[in-house]
């Protein structure tokens, strides 16, 4: 296997590739409504509810849905996910639960989302990354996801691809926000070349591009971007034509 360099190396010898976590390399399966749905099927096996009205209010306040909005208050794991308890709440009661319930199964949603057992790897990732760094490129991840984004790394077994993992609960910037990106431009500042991969338009490849680096949207339609392809693969021939 071909090994990341290791931190301090000089960069200007090295490329770099930076990607999305969560819909790029790897996803959740049934994503934020499926970790509701595993806490409510274990507190109550068998029981009828809403899965529609739940899932409907996953759809905002998550830090992500706000980017424009820092939130370095958010210190720790736990003050993240505390932050994160009156939407699962919410949740909950749309899905028929009384309010006190609701609040004792808020408190369940953590583990249940971070379960390793919910996590996949797409079939194209560790193909691609094993491919590009045996073309001499370096791999870091800068995501906006939960606090555990490492232990759910060291539990795919991605560990030895990566070099570094930048995350928005660790800065308390969430991508396209400038301030997002601070650490992997301070990493890759002087590089032979850097670009970033991701499935979102907004978040990855406009937030990238708005400080000159250079993107590849990918698992999706084009939607007008410079660089696009629909599976890992195809990230190779961009990045080494460039």
């Amino acid at each position: 296997m071909v090994r990341a360099p290791e931190l301090g190396q000089n960069t200007s010898i090295v490329r770099f590739l930076i990607w999305d976590f969560d819909g790029t390399l790897w996803y959740r399966v049934g994503r934020w409504s499926s970790a509701l749905h595993c806490v409510l099927e274990e507190a109550m096996p068998g029981r009828d509810f809403e899965r529609e009205y739940l899932g409907a209010q996953l759809r905002r306040d998550f830090p992500w849905h706000t980017p424009e909005l820092p939130h370095p208050e958010l210190s720790s794991p736990d003050l993240w996910w505390d932050a994160l308890l009156p939407v699962f709440v919410r949740a909950f009661e749309a899905g028929g639960m009384d309010p006190t319930t609701s609040r004792t199964l808020a408190g369940k949603v953590r583990e249940a989302y971070v379960d390793p057992r919910h996590w996949r790897l797409f079939d194209d990732a560790v193909p691609a990354l094993r491919d590009l760094s045996s073309r001499g490129w370096t791999h870091l991840i800068l995501s906006n996801h939960v606090p555990e984004l490492p232990e759910i790394l060291h539990d795919l077994g991605l560990e030895d691809h990566l070099l570094r993992v930048f995350n928005s609960a660790e800065s308390g910037y969430e991508k396209p926000h400038p301030r997002a990106f601070d650490g992997v431009l301070e990493k890759v500042a002087g590089a032979e070349a850097a670009w970033m991969v991701g499935d979102s338009l907004e978040a990855d490849v406009r937030g990238a591009e708005a400080l000159g680096l250079p993107a590849i949207l990918v698992r999706g339609p084009r939607r007008g971007t410079h660089h696009h392809c629909e599976g890992l693969s195809g990230v190779a021939a961009i990045v080494e034509k460039a």
